[in-house]
């Protein structure tokens, strides 16, 4: 049992301290990305009961931009991880809506598993199935258009932002892979 608990002390060094131009090219690829999806969202979307721009984004434009090289980030895993959760939270919904706390559960734990077996884990794609469940009832009523808009215009917006900025320093590159 000691064994168990002196494993939560950690053990690894720090991460090193991160570049201020890497900073400051996160963030600009952060304020593009969002920015975009907000900038279309109120002026093409809102206007017509969507919306381009979900929570779960903030920590797609976290990975995209602020971590360019991590797995995570990649096309495959942000579309392919965002979409499917998408669908997946619709489908809980639908089935389990009147048990909220059980459609939740199970989104967020489907899709989990699904990215998992896909090969396209993207954590924020917890959240944006959570997000079909608990989203409210704009959210609820788009049903399955949810996976396409605002999820997959969204993260597409996202990636195409990525591969634009992230390739402007010679030091970045983006993506690692597509497949």
């Amino acid at each position: 049992m000691k064994g168990y608990f002196l494993k939560m002390r950690g053990g690894a060094k720090s991460p090193p301290g991160i570049r201020f131009a890497e900073i400051v090219w996160s963030w600009v690829g952060s304020a593009i990305g969002i920015g975009l999806c907000g900038y279309l969202s109120s002026e093409f979307f809102e206007p017509r009961d969507l919306t381009l721009l979900i929570g779960s984004f903030g920590a797609s434009a976290v990975l995209v931009y602020g971590a360019p090289k991590s797995p995570f980030a990649q096309p495959r895993n942000v579309i392919g991880g965002h979409m499917l959760s998408g669908m997946i939270g619709v489908a809980c919904f639908r089935c389990c809506g009147e048990a909220i706390w059980l459609a939740a559960a199970l989104a967020v734990s489907i899709t989990t598993a699904a990215m998992l077996v896909t090969k396209t884990v993207h954590p924020p794609g917890g959240a944006t199935a959570l997000i079909a469940v608990i989203g409210g009832e704009k959210i609820h009523q788009l049903g399955f258009l949810y996976p396409l808009v605002p999820v997959g215009l969204g993260v597409l917006i996202l990636v195409l932002v990525g591969l634009l900025v992230n390739n402007v320093p010679r030091n970045r590159r983006y993506p690692e892979y597509w497949l």
